[in-house]
């Protein structure tokens, strides 16, 4: 079952704590302070395989989460980093933010990867903290939560041969005899509603894949028919089979059936319209040598080779195998040669300062730095509480703070943490 689109949760792991601890022995009862800082958590990352070829594995597992860090410890001991989570999804997957809609990665490519949620900071110990003046600090950091996002997975099959047309012109049948694909074939419009992926043999040394694309409609490019989700699959292909119903079985003329698909790819992607394309006439079988010539003729005059064929009887069917791969072998690949890198997503995270809003029951300060120092900080020392209103000094909170009236006693609020800070 082909399920080519998938909504998921991600959420990095979160970072282990850092602890207070001060060094004891025999000879040294009174050591200095040795306590370790947490490790960072472990990030989602989401790595293309072609050893998948559906989004089925992510109908039942919402949510995917990294490895927490390991809490640090006394001697000064480094608390491990999480395990990263390594997603596998199909080659062709295409993931963006499910909120904002931005791209974050396409992953074309065997073994490339993006992180799509990264862990949290591991937070200090105290021995992170020992200065000039501050020899004995009980001061240490909690690790912080790793991200969480929601993310619009989309699968694009990659395939070298797109197979197109109308409903009904035997796309399904043709996908069928030319490989080893069993495609649902009925005689009726829209019996294919997945893409059916097909790897053709040629000569019994080379091959090519084909993906045979559900019949579109006039509007697809709009939606129609689901027509986005099936155009979707032939933007990866190199070049097109076009198939028309010589035999015009569906009321329909084969040169307008042949222009208007054209024209619906040319409006969902302008790129589509210029691929190579070898247009083959349909169910030569069901007509006479001289309706066969007429066509022909139809779409020479449009300056376009028909090559007849008929699924049914095989007819015709080799020369276009060979031919697609003859034309496969000219076709430009620009990125064939592009080297496998592992590619991670920098992210807007605001700004680097702060606001600073006054409010009936007391003051609110806004910015991620200020918010990430209250969050992380172990505020139930004197030696932590001492730390916290110097670093709101440097920053310029306090400052700020002051002008807008706060006086000692006033509530301030920070990262949903309320503060009691001296004046």
């Amino acid at each position: 079952m082909l399920i080519d689109e998938a909504t998921v949760r991600v959420r990095g792991g979160r970072g282990g704590n850092g602890v207070i601890h001060f060094m004891s022995s025999r000879h040294n009862p009174r050591g200095g302070p040795d306590g370790g800082s947490g490790g960072p958590g472990g990030s989602v990352v989401f790595r293309a395989t072609t050893s998948l070829s559906t989004l089925y594995a992510f109908r039942s597992r919402p949510l995917f989460e990294a490895s927490g860090g390991v809490d640090g410890a006394s001697n000064n001991r480094q608390g491990a980093r999480g395990e990263d989570r390594i997603i596998p999804v199909p080659a062709g997957t295409i993931i963006r933010d499910s909120t904002t809609g931005e791209l974050l990665a396409d992953l074309s490519d065997e073994g490339e990867e993006v992180v799509v949620a990264e862990g949290g900071d591991g937070g200090r110990g105290n021995a992170r903290f020992v200065t000039s003046t501050r020899q004995g600090p009980r001061i240490c950091e909690r690790g912080l939560g790793g991200e969480t996002r929601t993310l619009r997975l989309e699968l694009k099959l990659i395939a070298d041969v797109g197979i197109i047309g109308y409903p009904n012109v035997g796309k399904s049948s043709l996908i069928s005899t030319i490989s080893a694909v069993k495609a649902k074939v009925a005689d009726y419009p829209f019996t294919t509603i997945a893409p059916n992926l097909g790897v053709v043999d040629v000569d019994g040394v080379n091959q090519f894949v084909a993906v045979d694309v559900p019949g579109l409609i006039e509007g697809a490019h709009e939606g129609k028919g689901l027509g986005h989700r099936f155009l979707r699959h032939v933007e990866r292909t190199k070049m097109f089979v076009h198939m028309v119903d010589l035999a015009a079985l569906e009321g329909r003329e084969p040169v307008n059936d042949y222009q208007r698909i054209n024209a619906e790819l040319a409006a969902f992607n302008p790129a589509l319209a210029e691929r190579p394309q070898i247009v083959v006439g349909n169910k030569v079988d069901l007509l006479d040598d001289e309706a066969i010539e007429a066509a022909i003729a139809r779409f020479r005059e449009i300056d376009v080779a028909l090559h007849p064929i008929s699924v049914a009887t095989v007819k015709g069917i080799r020369e276009i195998v060979v031919l697609a791969h003859r034309m496969l072998q000219g076709v430009r690949t620009e990125d064939e040669a592009a080297p496998v890198v592992r590619r991670r997503v920098y992210r807007y995270r605001g700004e680097t300062g702060f606001e600073v809003q006054r409010q009936e029951e007391g003051f609110v300060v806004i910015g991620d730095a200020v918010e990430k120092l209250v969050k992380m900080l172990v505020l139930d020392s004197r030696d932590a509480m001492e730390y916290l209103g110097n670093r709101l000094e440097k920053m310029g909170v306090v400052r700020e703070l002051k002008q807008q009236g706060f006086s000692e006693g006033d509530s301030v609020m920070i990262g949903g943490i309320e503060l009691e800070l001296e004046g």
